[in-house]
C-alpha cells in the first residue's frame, strides 16, 4: 500500500532534482510546498471545524452540568446542539486520517531519495515510474558543505542551526493552532486547554531535540513543512503572530483573568 504513495512521490522528487539543475534541496522545498497546496482544502476544512468546536464550548459545558447524572440524555442533546449549528464533531478527524499517510508518505520520500548505501540506490532505481530517471542515481546528497544523509552533529558547526529553525518552526505552528483561553464557569482556567498549551512547549523542544539526530535533509523538510502550515493558518485569519510576541499567553482576542481579590480600576 506505501508503495502507491511512496513510488509515485519518489518519482515526482526525482524529476524535479532533474528539473533544477540537481539541487536536492529546492526539489525537497518545492515538493513539500506542492504536497501542502494539494492537502490545502483539508487543513482549512480541519482548522474551521476546529474552531467551530471551539466556539460551542461553553455550551458544551452547560450541557454537561444540566445532564451530569444522565449520559443518554447529554449524548442526545449534543447531537441535538451539533444538528443546529451545523457542525459536524468528526470533521476535523477525516481530513487528518487523509493528510497523515501522504505526509508520513512525503518524510519517506526523502528518506529514500537521499539513498547512501548500495542497497538504498538500488531500492530507488527501483521506485522510479518514469524510464530515464534512474540515470540521475546517486543524487548529490551535498548541499552547502553538508551531507543531508548526516545529522546536523555530524556536519559542519552552522548546521545545528537547522534543529533550531525546526525548534523555532514548530513552536510558531503549535501558538497558531491552540484556541483561544478560557476559563471554567468556577473562573479556573480550562484544565483540557491549560494542558494543551503546555504541549507548545514540551513539543517543539523534542522535534528540536530529536533534529539533532535525523538527517539534516529531513531537518529541511519540518522547516518548510512548519513555514508552509504557519502560512495556511495566516490565511485563513486563525493564525496572528502578533499576539505571539506579547507575553504569556496573552495573545490578541484571549481575556486574561484577573487576580482573586484585586479590584477593578474605576476610569476616570
Amino acid at each position: 500500500m506505501w508503495d502507491l504513495i511512496l513510488n509515485p512521490l519518489v518519482t515526482i522528487l526525482t524529476a524535479l532534482y532533474s528539473l533544477f539543475n540537481n539541487d536536492i534541496v529546492l526539489s525537497i522545498v518545492v515538493l513539500t510546498i506542492i504536497i501542502r497546496l494539494v492537502t490545502w482544502p483539508l487543513t482549512a476544512q480541519q482548522q474551521r471545524s476546529a474552531k467551530q468546536m471551539q466556539e460551542l464550548q461553553p455550551k458544551l459545558k452547560k450541557l454537561q452540568e444540566k445532564y451530569k447524572n444522565d449520559r443518554e440524555k447529554l449524548a442526545q442533546a449534543q447531537m441535538e446542539l451539533y444538528r443546529e449549528h451545523g457542525v459536524n464533531p468528526f470533521g476535523g478527524c477525516l481530513p487528518l486520517l487523509i493528510q497523515f499517510p501522504i505526509l508520513i508518505g512525503l518524510y519517506q520520500t526523502i528518506l529514500f531519495a537521499l539513498a547512501s548505501t548500495p542497497f538504498q540506490l538500488v531500492d530507488l532505481s527501483q521506485r522510479l515510474l518514469v524510464p530515464g530517471l534512474d540515470g540521475l542515481i546517486p543524487i548529490n546528497r551535498f548541499w552547502f558543505g553538508m551531507d543531508l544523509t548526516l545529522p546536523p552533529t555530524a556536519n559542519p558547526q552552522y548546521a545545528l542551526l537547522l534543529p533550531l529553525l525546526v525548534l523555532v518552526t514548530s513552536w510558531l505552528q503549535s501558538k497558531l493552532s491552540l484556541p483561544t483561553a478560557s476559563n471554567d464557569d468556577d473562573g479556573e482556567p480550562n484544565q483540557a486547554q491549560a494542558m494543551t498549551r503546555s504541549m507548545t512547549t514540551i513539543m517543539p523542544l523534542m522535534f528540536g531535540f530529536l533534529s539533532l539526530s535525523f538527517s539534516v535533509g529531513l531537518s529541511i523538510y519540518f522547516i518548510v513543512s512548519n513555514l508552509m502550515t504557519i502560512f495556511q493558518y495566516g490565511i485563513v485569519g486563525k493564525g496572528r503572530l502578533n499576539g505571539l510576541l506579547k507575553r504569556g499567553n496573552a495573545a490578541e482576542g484571549e481575556v486574561v483573568p484577573a487576580p482573586k481579590g484585586a479590584k477593578k480600576s474605576k476610569a476616570r
